[in-house]
């Protein structure tokens, strides 16, 4: 006799919504799930496991009494309706649970190898002038405007980007999936990034689904939560002046760091056509016209009236656009994944016997040795 788990409906209807899919979509893998949400069937142990597997969900959920009110493990500072009248999804909570895993490992090796605190973490208050703050982040990055209106594409300007903060002692990472899933593409529309405050360990995220230069605006905002010393999750929106006053703050000092307002008013030409402004300012600081239409608000060059029609059009114009380009070199998506400075502690730690391969293996998202020295070949590791 098949022994079944009486498995109660609502614990399985709770883990479609949390991992997003849908019961037609997983009735085509479960002949019976229809039978198990109506209470007239119940699943095997097996059909169980494999159910908890398709749906992202720890199986011990499905023991309780009623579905669990999981919440984020960090401030949430998200600002659009959907985001903030939602439960976080599976995803958004298991790259959070990730990041935090490895941000647990950085600190007790930061501590190991002497690694001073990273001083600007904590060092400013909401009472700072987004302008005074925005230039200390640029001195203390080296961020330099003109270099970057030179680079010819926005890939470019953001890998100096992370390059720079990682040099000050900020683990970045960007990725567009759960932890190694490739079925388990991120949201931009629940999230853009997030920021783990911690003065040995500081760590942005980033969502790679976003647009390169959608990214950068992402980075500067995250950059600015760890200069407050305050943890979060955002949906960073550079036209939004948010109610909360932590994130409204924050993107001021995002779009000044990478847009000073002098700097524009100084790039304006009377007469040009708002579309070629858009595009020459975008080229020139290398973020998005949107972040460019917010600034050219800010300086009084545009009308409420105008901004909201011309973001309109450049949402529908950005959404025919690929959102941050497939494929590429594996060793550098892996880099990337990561975080450079990251992976070369992990990979360090471990020639020296300090961490085990397998929990090496596990941080860094990987499965073969092979790989494990591919990756420290290419970021110049002797092994």
């Amino acid at each position: 006799m098949t022994l079944r788990v009486p498995v109660k409906p609502d614990l399985l209807y709770w883990a479609m919504r949390r991992s997003g899919r849908m019961p037609e979509e997983l009735s085509r893998r479960f002949k019976k799930l229809e039978d198990w949400l109506e209470g007239r069937g119940q699943p095997t142990l097996r059909q169980l496991e494999d159910f908890a597997r398709a749906t992202h969900t720890p199986i011990g959920y499905f023991f309780l009494a009623e579905p669990p009110e999981e919440v984020l493990p960090i401030p949430d500072f998200r600002t659009t309706s959907k985001a903030r009248h939602s439960s976080p999804s599976a995803d958004l909570l298991e790259t959070i649970y990730i990041c935090q895993q490895r941000q647990a490992w950085y600190r007790e090796f930061a501590r190991l190898y002497g690694e001073p605190p990273v001083a600007f973490v904590g060092s400013a208050t909401l009472q700072d002038a987004p302008a005074e703050v925005a230039a200390r982040m640029r001195e203390q990055l080296g961020f330099d405007i003109e270099a970057r209106s030179r680079m010819t594409t926005w890939t470019e300007a953001l890998r100096q980007f992370i390059g720079l903060a990682e040099d000050a002692g900020v683990l970045v990472m960007v990725s567009g999936i759960v932890g190694s899933n490739t079925h388990r593409p991120l949201d931009v529309s629940e999230f853009r990034g997030f920021a783990l405050a911690d003065d040995l360990a500081p760590l942005v995220f980033i969502n790679g689904r976003d647009s390169k230069a959608g990214q950068m605006f992402t980075l500067a905002h995250e950059l600015a939560h760890l200069w407050l010393g305050q943890s979060g999750v955002s949906d960073s929106d550079a036209r939004v002046l948010p109610d909360e006053r932590t994130e409204r703050w924050c993107n001021a000092v995002a779009a000044e760091f990478l847009a000073p307002l002098e700097a524009v008013r100084a790039n304006l030409v009377a007469g040009e056509p708002l579309p070629e402004t858009l595009e020459r300012l975008a080229r020139r600081f290398k973020v998005s016209t949107l972040v460019i239409l917010r600034r050219l608000f800010d300086a009084g060059w545009i009308d409420r009236e105008t901004l909201d029609s011309a973001w309109q059009q450049e949402l529908q114009r950005l959404k025919q656009l690929s959102p941050g380009g497939k494929g590429g070199d594996f060793y550098n998506t892996l880099g990337a994944h990561v975080g450079k400075r990251f992976a070369r502690a992990v990979i360090v730690s471990t020639l020296e016997g300090q961490t085990p391969f397998t929990e090496a293996f596990r941080l860094l998202g990987v499965r073969k040795s092979r790989t494990f020295y591919e990756l420290a070949q290419r970021l110049e590791i002797p092994a």
